[in-house]
């Protein structure tokens, strides 16, 4: 005789973790238990719709698992994702408690002063709740959203004013001083609404900036320690090596990348402004210094360059990689921005060489230097003495405040 295997999906297979989805309709309690039981997920939220007309048991085990039952693993790379709702929960609140202020207005109107108070704190509360959750809970904004934040927590914030102005002016108030009671209830509840997140920003505002400033000061400290120990080792290094040794270059490189880690927040700061003329001459010659023995010094003045031509900088670049490969040595570079005009100088302290005596097949000064500063609307100038060559590159560029 055959036996049947029982019925259902579920049949031999370990019930699913309680875990809530991240794409629900409020809070993912309902599918998450039906997951978990083998349910259909109708079926439990009946039976929570039945159990909260036992004395509200329903809403306390909904809100119990709500706020116990973790979330499902994201399954986006992101760890971090969001909860994706359906539904507009903090204007769902903000129904409710529209609709339990009128009440509340028509119960203290009819002489129902009991009831008109439960009614008005009912409403000061979900209207409350609404704007808190707006502006804490939720991560990701739905889809039906007509009014921006500010905008919903000035609404929420007037409509319990209102509603506690209107229960003043009934004529059923004079007797009834809890009712009045409900009355400051609301009104504080309404000023708090309107307030309360302004002071949630500034809050926030202040730690981010203590943060930061916690942050800096650990840097600085790092920045001290680090500087009276391994860059005066690397310095140290650079003098007894010999700045143009392969020793030399390799500390000196060490010491750059050692810097620019200790101040990676200023150089993010300027990536994001934009970068400008001097950091990429500044990359270059840390490139060249590793391949070549010759020490570069960059130095900019004025305003940041960040809208020069690109030919400016290819025609630096050919100068200072002709600087490095030819002279070798200490090799200065000099960029100055004022009145539209940038200067680029670049100074070596080779044995210099006579422009008109180079031979016709050699194009880099001439091409790749000259003309390309001429094809650009700029010039280039090539000075040779005993004591270096000098090459300086001019043209003018827009001012990026016109």
């Amino acid at each position: 005789m055959s036996s049947t295997a029982p019925a259902g999906p579920r049949a031999g297979l370990p019930r699913p973790p309680l875990a809530r989805p991240r794409s629900c309709a409020v809070s993912g309690v309902s599918v998450a238990l039906a997951d978990h039981l083998g349910w259909p997920v109708a079926a439990v939220r009946w039976a929570f719709v039945g159990a909260t007309l036992l004395g509200g048991a329903g809403i306390l085990l909904y809100l119990w698992l709500w706020a116990l039952t973790p979330l499902r693993a994201a399954s986006g790379l992101d760890p971090a994702d969001g909860v994706g709702r359906r539904v507009n929960l903090p204007w769902l609140l903000a129904g409710a408690g529209a609709a339990a202020g009128i009440t509340a207005v028509v119960l203290a109107a009819g002489g129902a002063l009991g009831p008109g108070f439960g009614t008005l704190v009912a409403c000061a509360a979900l209207l409350v709740l609404a704007v808190a959750w707006e502006q804490l809970a939720d991560e990701e904004p739905v889809a039906f959203a007509p009014l921006s934040p500010g905008a919903f927590r000035i609404v929420c914030g007037a409509f319990l004013v209102l509603i506690a102005l209107a229960i003043a002016l009934t004529q059923n108030v004079a007797g009834s001083g809890m009712l009045w009671l409900g009355i400051l209830i609301a009104t504080f509840a309404g000023a708090a609404v309107l307030v309360a997140p302004w002071g949630l920003r500034l809050w926030r505002e202040l730690i981010t900036e203590r943060t930061a400033r916690i942050k800096e000061e650990q840097r600085a400290e790092m920045a001290a320690h680090l500087h009276d120990s391994v860059l005066q080792t690397l310095a140290l290094i650079q003098n007894r090596a010999g700045a143009t040794s392969e020793v030399g270059r390799i500390a000196r490189a060490q010491e750059r990348e050692l810097r620019d880690w200790l101040f990676t927040e200023g150089a993010a700061a300027s990536a994001a402004e934009g970068r400008d003329l001097a950091a990429e001459l500044r990359e270059v010659a840390a490139a060249l210094e590793v391949e070549h023995p010759v020490t570069f010094d960059v130095v900019s003045v004025g305003e940041p360059v960040r809208n020069a031509p690109s030919e400016l900088g290819a025609a630096a670049r050919e100068a200072m990689l002709n600087a490095a490969r030819h002279a070798g040595g200490d090799v200065s570079v000099y960029v100055e921005h004022a009145s539209g005009r940038v200067d680029v100088f670049i100074r070596d302290r080779g044995p210099g060489f006579d422009l008109g005596a180079l031979p016709e097949g050699r194009l880099g000064v001439r091409e790749s230097i000259i003309g390309r500063m001429r094809r650009a609307g700029g010039q280039a100038t090539v000075t040779a003495r005993e004591s270096g060559t000098e090459i300086q590159l001019t043209i003018e560029i827009a001012s990026e405040t016109t």
